[in-house]
C-alpha cells in the first residue's frame, strides 16, 4: 500500500468532470440515490448511518423527566440481521462510486460501529484508523448504572487493501498542531448553540447533528480543494456546509424531505473561504527544484559574496559557477556546510546566510522568492 502523505500534486488529474451543481442533495433512499452517480466518481465518503439504538422504552431522568433521544423510525430495524443487511447494501453502493484512491469515514456508537466495521472488512475495505471523538460536553448517564458515554468512533478506510495514493494531508495537519503528529483521539464539543438547527417549535431539528468542527477535521485531513465528497445520510447538511466552506464539491442523500430542505437552505447560505486560505500545502519535497546557481543568475546572491552561518563562525566564498569554497575546498552549499561543521551531511539552505544591510538573510528565504515567481 502506498499513501500520499501530502496528497497528489495539484497538477494531477482528478478523473471526474465537474458537476454543474457542485453542491446538491438527492432526496430519497440513499442506495437508490447513489445508483444515479457515476462509478468511481467520488473522492471521499463521510457516512453517519442510523445507529440502531434499540430503544424499547422512553429514556427518563431520575426526576422522571423525559430525555430527548433518537426514537425516529429511520433508526428502527426489526433485527440485527436486518440492520446488517441494510449496512451491507449501502456500503456496497458507496464502494461502487468511490474512486480507486478514495477513502471512507463512518461514524457510530457502541451500538453499531463494531457491526459496521466487520461488514466493511467483509466487503474488502481496508481500515486505516479508528478515531475516537471524545466529546468535551457529553450527556451524563442519568441512572448511574453505566459509564458516561463520552465518545463515538470513526472508522477511516480505503476502498481496497492495495489502494495507492489516497489523500492524507499529513504535513498540513502536523503544521496546524504545533508541529506534532495529530493523534487518533480528537476532543471536540457536541453541536450546540447557534450551530444547532432548530425546528418551528424551537427544539433541535435533528437528534444527531454533528459539529462542523468534526467534519472540518475529516475533510481537511483526507481531501483536497475541488474533491467530490459524498454523504449518504446527509441529515441537516453539516457535511455539505463544511465541504462548501472548504472549497470541496458535495453530493448528499437524505430520505427525510424536512431535513433535506433545511440542509439545502443551510448549504446555500454558506460562503466559501477565500482561496488563499485553502491553497494546497506544498512541502519542500514537492516544491520546484531551485539550484543555488539560480540565485546567482537572478542577482539575489553575487559571485564573491560570503556565506556565513547564523553565528558567523564559518565563511564560504560564493563562486560564479554556483559552487562555494571554504579554505581551498570547493563544493556545493551542502557539502561545504557539512565540512565546516565536521558532519557527514548538512542542509546548506538552512545553514548558510548572506549578509545584507538589514542583517543576515537565510539563503532558503531567497530560494522561496524564486519559487514564488515560478508559481
Amino acid at each position: 500500500m502506498v499513501v500520499s502523505r501530502r496528497g497528489a500534486p495539484s497538477r494531477a488529474p482528478r478523473g471526474v468532470s465537474e458537476s454543474p451543481q457542485p453542491h446538491r442533495i438527492l432526496v430519497g433512499d440513499c442506495i437508490a440515490g447513489m445508483s444515479t452517480l457515476p462509478a468511481a466518481s467520488v473522492d471521499l465518503v463521510f457516512a453517519d448511518p442510523p445507529y440502531n439504538l434499540q430503544l424499547a422504552n422512553d429514556l427518563k431522568r431520575p426526576d422522571d423527566s423525559h430525555v430527548a433521544a433518537v426514537d425516529d423510525d429511520w433508526d428502527k430495524f426489526a433485527s440485527f440481521s436486518a440492520y446488517d443487511d441494510f449496512t451491507r447494501r449501502w456500503l456496497t453502493a458507496c464502494r461502487r462510486v468511490m474512486k480507486p484512491a478514495a477513502t471512507i469515514w463512518v461514524i457510530g456508537s457502541y451500538h453499531n460501529i463494531f457491526r459496521v466495521g466487520t461488514i466493511m472488512q467483509d466487503l474488502r475495505f481496508w481500515i486505516l484508523n479508528d478515531v475516537i471523538w471524545r466529546k468535551a460536553n457529553p450527556m451524563p448517564n442519568f441512572r448511574g448504572r453505566r459509564f458516561t458515554n463520552a465518545h463515538e468512533t470513526l472508522i477511516w478506510a480505503s476502498r481496497d487493501a492495495d489502494a495507492r495514493g489516497y489523500t492524507f494531508n499529513y504535513e498540513v495537519l502536523k503544521a496546524g498542531n504545533e508541529d506534532i503528529q495529530v493523534r487518533s483521539d480528537w476532543t471536540l464539543p457536541l453541536c450546540t448553540g447557534e450551530e444547532r438547527l432548530k425546528g418551528g417549535n424551537g427544539k433541535k431539528l435533528h437528534p444527531t447533528q454533528k459539529p462542523e468542527a468534526l467534519l472540518a477535521r475529516v475533510l481537511l485531513s483526507s481531501t483536497r480543494p475541488d474533491d467530490l465528497v459524498l454523504d449518504p445520510f446527509s441529515g441537516t447538511g453539516t457535511t455539505g456546509a463544511v465541504a462548501k466552506r472548504l472549497g470541496r464539491r458535495f453530493v448528499g442523500c437524505e430520505q427525510d424531505a424536512k431535513y433535506a430542505k433545511a440542509a439545502e437552505k443551510r448549504i446555500a447560505a454558506t460562503k466559501p473561504l477565500e482561496a488563499p486560505t485553502l491553497a494546497p500545502f506544498v512541502t519542500a519535497r514537492e516544491a520546484p527544484r531551485v539550484p543555488f546557481a539560480t540565485l546567482i543568475e537572478r542577482g539575489l546572491v553575487t559571485p564573491g559574496a560570503r556565506l556565513v552561518d547564523s553565528k558567523k563562525r564559518h565563511k564560504a566564498l560564493v563562486r560564479a559557477d554556483g559552487a562555494v569554497s571554504l579554505d581551498g575546498t570547493v563544493g556545493s552549499i551542502h557539502r561545504i556546510g557539512a565540512i565546516a561543521q565536521g558532519l557527514d551531511a548538512c542542509n546548506g539552505w538552512t545553514f548558510w546566510h548572506v549578509e545584507t544591510p538589514k542583517g543576515l538573510t537565510l539563503i532558503d528565504e531567497l530560494r522561496a522568492k524564486v519559487r514564488a515567481e515560478m508559481a
